[in-house]
């Protein structure tokens, strides 16, 4: 997806036109931008953390020779997906919206049924993410034996 259909789609999720959904995307990348770039972490909550990272300079061996090399210090900007934007990435499925609050129940026994039902349903969801993750890490174990090889 590049710019132009992002605006769209931001666009037709929205109900503004194409034009202020692009100028939107516009400024909002530039003040991650600005703020990133006057040294300052931009984290968005759920998506991602944009920083500035400044490496020192320090002693590096080529490769091919083997032969000491001094790398210089350097600027870089990284860019860090957060937990959910992972677990949405890898389970191919995109981020449930946030619900509306609940409304409040009067009666202090009903309240406490409530609890109890939200509390059985989170606990199976951390059980489905941790079976999905123990396959990633056995990939990445013979990935890793298929390099030293």
């Amino acid at each position: 997806m590049n710019r132009s259909q992002l605006a769209t789609a931001l666009a037709e999720r929205t109900d503004v036109s194409k034009k202020q959904a692009s100028q939107t995307i516009d400024e909002l990348v530039a003040l991650i931008t600005e703020t990133v770039a006057g040294g300052e972490p931009v984290a968005i909550s759920g998506f991602a953390k944009f920083r500035k990272v400044e490496t020192k300079a320090r002693m590096g061996r080529n490769p091919a020779t083997g032969e000491p090399v001094k790398i210089k210090a350097s600027k870089k900007a990284r860019i860090t997906p957060l937990k959910a934007f992972k677990d949405a990435v890898l389970a191919g499925k995109a981020p449930k919206k946030a619900a509306a609050p609940a409304k409040k129940v009067a009666p202090a026994k009903k309240a406490a049924p409530a609890k109890k039902a939200v509390a059985k349903k989170a606990a199976p969801a951390k059980k489905a993410v941790a079976k999905k993750a123990a396959p990633a890490k056995k990939a990445v174990a013979k990935k890793a034996a298929a390099k030293k090889r």
